[in-house]
């Protein structure tokens, strides 16, 4: 089994639905090694007051790791998330959140016992005024602090085994752009070494879970911060494309005219900042 691809698909299909929940970012949290924050609806840890979920050991994949890895035991996201919580929420029926405080995908209501079905639509599809609430949604979600996630800018060894928490606020679409970098990242050995010889979020048994589970989370975001529940991510079908035809300034931005590492001044994204690895 690969490094981490299993702990991932753990941590997100059970328990949790992202990286480093804010109720779980501080001293005592990271030294009793839980991450069990109370649901506001009963104020219980997991909601367990109203049989929404219980503070459980997490489960861990038991399978060998393969010989493309052979630095067991060095970076924070092996065996996910047990380096920095060993206890957290596993949510009973259609529950799920760190909290267990939201719906599992495609359900809703105050139970989470209605269906709810989106449909996705192929972005040229979308009418002038869809595709602008499409972009208008992305450039909200770059200036909204997300209330519910925060970001490491340390490793677990860098925060003093928990003793000195490092985390950041970081606004809701750059917190995606960072998970997507978390998950891919060369493994760190120590110092300033590190091994870049395998991706695995992208060549790991986890690819396709990983990154639907991804873009149902970011969907999830979007419609919490608009208050739109019929919000669906369009898709691009670029099977027989030639070219990047949504490469334009009316969709995702078209190439800047003198400089080919630059969007174009007359794209939406123009003025967008880029977020790194480091967080800047």
């Amino acid at each position: 089994m690969s490094l981490f691809a299993m702990g991932f698909l753990l941590v997100i299909l059970q328990p949790s639905t992202g990286q480093f929940p804010r109720a779980c970012a501080n001293t005592q949290s990271l030294l009793r090694k839980e991450c069990c924050p109370p649901w506001a609806g009963d104020g219980s840890p997991c909601g367990e007051l109203s049989s929404r979920g219980s503070c459980q050991n997490i489960l861990l994949s038991q399978a060998p790791l393969g010989p493309q890895f052979p630095f067991s035991g060095v970076d924070d996201r092996e065996d996910w998330p047990s380096v920095f919580y060993n206890r957290t929420c596993k949510c009973e029926g259609n529950f799920m959140g760190f909290n267990c405080g939201e719906c599992k995908f495609g359900f809703s209501g105050l139970n989470c016992s209605e269906r709810r079905l989106g449909t996705r639509r192929n972005i040229f599809q979308l009418t002038t005024s869809e595709k602008d609430k499409f972009l208008a949604y992305l450039n909200l979600a770059k200036n909204t602090p997300s209330q519910d996630y925060v970001i490491a800018t340390g490793t677990y060894t860098q925060m003093n085994n928990g003793s000195n928490p490092m985390f950041r606020n970081i606004n809701v679409y750059d917190l995606f752009v960072w998970m997507h970098y978390y998950a891919s990242r060369d493994t760190l050995l120590g110092g300033s070494n590190v091994w870049r010889d395998i991706d695995f979020a992208h060549e790991a048994p986890g690819f396709l879970p990983w990154h639907r589970v991804f873009l149902l989370m970011w969907e999830r975001e979007i419609q919490k911060i608009t208050g739109d529940e019929n919000f669906t991510i369009p898709y691009w079908d670029w099977r027989d494309a030639e070219d990047c035809v949504v490469c334009t300034d009316e969709y995702m931005g078209g190439r800047h005219p003198t400089n080919p590492n630059l969007l174009s001044p007359a794209s939406f994204f123009s003025s967008w900042q880029v977020r790194t690895g480091q967080g800047e």
